[in-house]
């Protein structure tokens, strides 16, 4: 599970197979407590939805914030993990 807003959505794009796929840039700001003292922490992350969820997303705003759940997965190509969003739910505290 992971609250963060949508930074970036590409345009709404279909799988050779014909399921509709979007790719997102998700940005997340916090504060937590670790080892007696406060943490703040920032990160960006790619993400990318599937189907329903991708089509839904794709009507969103830039700068919206979600609770979003799923898994993370490394691409074919690359280095940095995806989030692979299977739900998300409008986050009440944004």
């Amino acid at each position: 599970m992971l609250g963060a807003r949508i930074a970036e959505a590409s345009a709404l794009r279909h799988t050779p197979a014909g399921l509709p796929a979007l790719d997102l840039l998700l940005e997340h700001e916090s504060q937590i407590a670790e080892a007696g003292g406060t943490r703040q922490v920032k990160l960006a992350l790619k993400a990318v939805a599937f189907g329903t969820n991708a089509e839904t997303l794709a009507r969103q705003a830039v700068g919206a914030g979600f609770r979003f759940e799923g898994f993370l997965a490394a691409p074919r190509n690359g280095k940095h993990p995806v989030l692979h969003i299977r739900s998300f739910q409008q986050d009440q505290s944004s």
